[in-house]
């Protein structure tokens, strides 16, 4: 774990941020180091498109940890699938998609 100025960081965790080239970012925490303050994240979008989809290295101090969503319909669902299967994360893939099943499972079953 590591503690920047407005919560413990995990990895995994979204975050948002000035990287150090100035742009903002908005990611995921891939790897941190503690000594020397620097976050690993994976960029899913950024003012500058160039660096979107690769891992890049922030200051701790310029991360600030994204609240949890809250997931309330199916078209939430579909959307974090699709980032979900664009970061290559299949656990959470798995979980949004039984997420998904038991909103259709709700439907039919009212039906």
């Amino acid at each position: 774990m590591n503690t920047n100025n407005n919560s413990i960081l995990k990895t995994g965790d979204w975050v948002k941020g000035i990287s150090m080239g100035g742009e903002l970012v908005i990611g995921y925490v891939e790897s941190f180091k503690i000594h020397d303050e620097i976050v690993t994240v994976n960029v899913i979008t950024s003012d500058n498109k160039t660096t979107v989809g690769k891992t890049i290295h922030m200051l701790n101090k310029n991360v600030m940890k994204m609240p949890d969503s809250k997931v309330t319909n199916k078209e939430q669902i579909r959307f974090l699938i699709d980032v979900a299967l664009s970061t290559g994360d299949e656990v959470w893939f798995n979980e949004l998609s039984s997420q998904l099943n038991s909103m259709r499972e709700l439907v039919n079953s009212v039906k």
